[in-house]
């Protein structure tokens, strides 16, 4: 059985990374418009910002069988086996990762590894790796 779930978005994130962006160039088209030593710079920046905005619509958690695939635009993190996952909290760590939200999952798995995700139902995630392996933790409350 397969079951994929997307990643959560935080648009209040999305705005502060437009700002940091694109914020310093506000001053630079207010006062010198648009010129063309400022439109590849501008062209730049958006490209970027285009392709961050494809890593926050494009992250989702599959699971296979006793497989989690994590995916975050075009990049692909190394498979999670569920049977060596341990436990599942909440976790308000802001270190980058295959997060588009800061309503973030830890989930702690082989020797000493851990990964931080962000699925849209963190409840029934949670729920579906534990009916793969009933031996983890979850330390997550609806409460």
């Amino acid at each position: 059985m397969t079951k994929t779930f997307n990643s959560k978005i935080s648009y209040g994130l999305l705005i502060v990374v437009f700002v940091v962006f694109f914020g310093s160039l506000i001053p630079t088209l207010i006062y010198g418009g648009l010129t063309l030593k400022t439109i590849p710079i501008l062209l730049f920046i958006a490209l970027i910002y285009a392709l961050i905005l494809h890593m926050f619509f494009n992250t989702t958690y599959t699971l296979t069988h006793n497989i989690l695939k994590i995916k975050c635009g075009f990049f692909h993190y190394k498979p999670i086996v569920i049977s060596e996952i341990k436990e599942i909290s909440k976790s308000s760590n802001i270190i980058s990762s295959p997060a588009a939200s800061f309503d973030r999952i830890e989930i702690k798995y082989g020797k000493n590894n851990e990964m931080i995700l962000s699925p849209k139902d963190k409840y029934k995630f949670a729920d579906f790796l534990t009916r793969i392996n009933p031996r983890i933790k979850n330390n997550l409350s609806e409460n």
